[in-house]
């Protein structure tokens, strides 16, 4: 309610969350998942031509490594959308907090 008596904060606020929503779905949830899971998949796939290593501890290892690549892939993700949602959905709507503009 406390926005309903200026339309413009309220468009602000509403474009803010889904810019917030649409940036943590992809550089926190979506492109980390994915490319975690393709990482796993590979090396998993790596050590079984490479190793002679049982499969549990191929799995082990494989998770290891996906945790391990976290701190490594977190800022790059993080810029990559950063440049992605200034490049499409940002330009929707000008400058983040600001009203789109008038068509």
């Amino acid at each position: 309610q406390a926005h309903t008596r200026d339309p413009a904060q309220a468009t602000r606020v509403g474009v803010a969350v889904v810019d917030t929503f649409v940036w943590q779905g992809l550089a926190s949830v979506a492109i980390p998942s994915f490319t975690i899971n393709r990482l796993c998949a590979a090396s998993l796939a790596l050590l079984g031509a490479l190793t002679r290593w049982p499969l549990p501890l191929r799995r082990w290892a494989t998770t290891a490594l996906g945790l391990a690549a976290i701190p490594l892939i977190i800022t790059p993700i993080d810029r990559s959308v950063d440049f992605l949602m200034d490049s499409s959905l940002r330009k929707l709507y000008g400058v983040p907090g600001e009203p789109p503009a008038p068509h």
